[in-house]
């Protein structure tokens, strides 16, 4: 199929003025701002998300009420550098890592806003 599409280019010329082949200059141009398109849409807010759940984590101690991605809600009892012990109910405790926690949630807040109902 190229074959076919090169030898129609080709012949297809007709009365056409030949184009001149671009320089590698201006292909390597494109390509460094391509790369840096990508770099500031995609790769830098996914890193700057990334160092704000570090801080979140970090920050999470004794006495906070977390969420959790399974979306059990609890208050840790005890954290330590890679685990936190969650109580869930009365009696009932849980040992997790942290990066279990997707969200610490405030003192009086039970469920967030953009949860639905039933879930």
């Amino acid at each position: 199929m190229m074959m076919f599409l090169q030898t129609l280019a080709m012949a297809g010329g007709g009365g056409a003025p030949e184009q001149q082949q671009q320089s590698p200059v201006f292909m390597f141009g494109w390509l460094a701002l391509m790369i840096l398109i990508f770099y500031f849409i995609l790769i830098r807010p996914q890193q700057r998300r990334e160092k704000e759940r570090r801080a979140l984590l970090a920050a999470v101690k004794s006495g906070d009420k977390v969420l959790f991605g399974g979306g059990i809600i609890g208050t840790v009892t005890n954290a330590s550098d890679k685990t936190l012990t969650i109580k869930i109910a009365d009696k009932v405790k849980v040992d997790v890592i942290r990066g279990a926690v997707t969200q610490v949630l405030g003192k009086d807040e039970d469920v967030p806003a953009d949860v639905p109902p039933g879930r």
